[in-house]
């Protein structure tokens, strides 16, 4: 039977710098990761890396950084290529990358459209074609998208119509990759209290927000917490490997499908 525990592990986290993404790293790694590759696209992110590639290596894990802009399709093959070099191999791949913008379809762009596509959809897409590609088998590939896929609103149809396609593709992945024992899943949290959330809202959709789920009133913040988001990822790529294809809302009753 395959080893579906994180120990002795190898991990490629795509946006894991910072907020989410820097928290699993770590998290992963302080489980017994043996090896934690992290990406991050600016030069902004850049001392966020180092302090979690620090805190990575402090773990007892081995640590790596690559920086890139994955809305290119070569780059994604480049970063996967990087990290099974650095690392050997890969068993577990995540992507936690996305792009916010609220507005009503109105006032939204040609160029806005195409950016929010670029991040949240066709990077998606390649990440999930060159981990399938290069996870060794009974491999872990898991997205990050949202819980407005399941919500009636205004103003996200930029935000949450190009995370969707993400269920489609980790249906198809699914399918493809369970012959070689690879699960493919994708996690929607609600609204998390981090800095990718607040320059999105305003003071009274923050309110709303905060009171929104109907767990709100045991949260800190009243918003999803980083830290209740990472144990599901880390229990989809290990011991919750026997659920693939499938995208879970975890929002502290925010909204459901």
């Amino acid at each position: 039977m395959a080893d579906h525990t994180i120990k002795g592990k190898t991990v490629l986290i795509a946006g894991g710098a910072k907020n989410l993404g820097g928290l699993l790293a770590r998290d992963l790694a302080a489980h017994g990761a043996k090896a934690v590759a992290i990406h991050y696209n600016s030069d902004a992110a850049r001392p966020a890396a180092e302090e979690t590639l620090a805190a990575i290596r402090a773990a007892g894990a081995d640590g790596y950084v690559f920086q890139a802009d994955l809305t290119a399709a070569a780059a994604l093959e480049a970063l996967f290529a990087e990290a099974r070099r650095a690392m050997g191999s890969i068993d577990i791949a995540v992507n936690t990358v996305g792009k916010v913008l609220k507005k009503p379809m109105a006032e939204i762009s040609e160029a806005e459209f195409d950016a929010m596509s670029a991040v949240n959809s066709k990077a998606a897409f390649f990440f999930i074609k060159e981990a399938g590609k290069s996870l060794n088998d009974n491999g872990k590939i898991c997205t990050l998208v949202t819980s407005l896929l399941g919500a009636f609103t205004p103003f996200y149809a930029s935000y949450a119509g190009t995370k969707a396609p993400v269920e489609h593709y980790t249906r198809a992945a699914a399918k493809e990759l369970g012959e070689r024992g690879i699960s493919v899943t994708a996690i929607g949290p609600g609204p998390m209290d981090t800095p990718f959330f607040y320059p999105a809202e305003g003071a009274d959709a923050v309110a709303y927000h905060k009171g929104a789920a109907a767990l709100s009133p045991f949260s800190p913040t009243g918003l999803t917490d980083i830290g209740d988001i990472v144990p599901w990822i880390r229990f989809l790529v290990t011991d919750g490997w026997w659920m693939t294809g499938q995208t879970i809302l975890v929002n502290g009753g925010y909204t459901t499908k």
